[in-house]
C-alpha cells in the first residue's frame, strides 16, 4: 500500500507542477486551484509514504519520477525539448531510482 501512496503523491505533484506553468504566476484562477489542491493531496500522500518507508529513499524516488515525468509533459504539451545532456542525466537520475530499489536494504520495508 505504501507504494501506491508515494505513486499517488507523485501524479499529484506532477499535475500541480505541470499547471504551476499554466497558472501563469497564480494569475489565472483555474490553474491555480489545481496547483493548491494538487499539492495538498500530493503532500498528502507523500505524509502517509513517510509513516512506513525512509524520508531519503522515499525522496529520491518521488524527485526522479517527478523529474521525467515532467520532462515527458514538457515535451507533449509545452515544446521543451531535453537535449541529449539533459536526457543523459535523467537516465542517470533514473539508474539511481533503480539501484535503490534493487539493492539497498533501507528501501525495504
Amino acid at each position: 500500500m505504501v507504494y501506491l501512496y508515494l505513486g499517488l503523491a507523485i501524479v499529484f505533484e506532477v499535475i500541480a507542477t505541470s499547471f504551476l506553468k499554466l497558472s501563469d504566476g497564480f494569475t489565472n484562477l483555474w490553474p491555480s486551484v489545481v496547483v493548491i489542491v494538487g499539492y495538498g493531496l500530493a503532500f498528502y500522500f507523500l505524509g502517509l509514504t513517510l509513516k512506513e518507508l525512509p524520508i531519503g529513499v522515499t525522496y529520491a524516488i518521488w524527485a526522479g519520477l517527478g523529474i521525467v515525468l515532467l520532462a515527458l509533459i514538457g515535451m507533449m504539451f509545452f515544446k521543451q525539448i531535453p537535449d541529449l545532456a539533459a536526457w543523459i542525466g535523467m537516465g542517470l537520475i533514473m539508474a539511481g531510482v533503480i539501484v535503490i530499489q534493487l539493492f539497498s536494504k533501507t528501501a525495504s520495508h
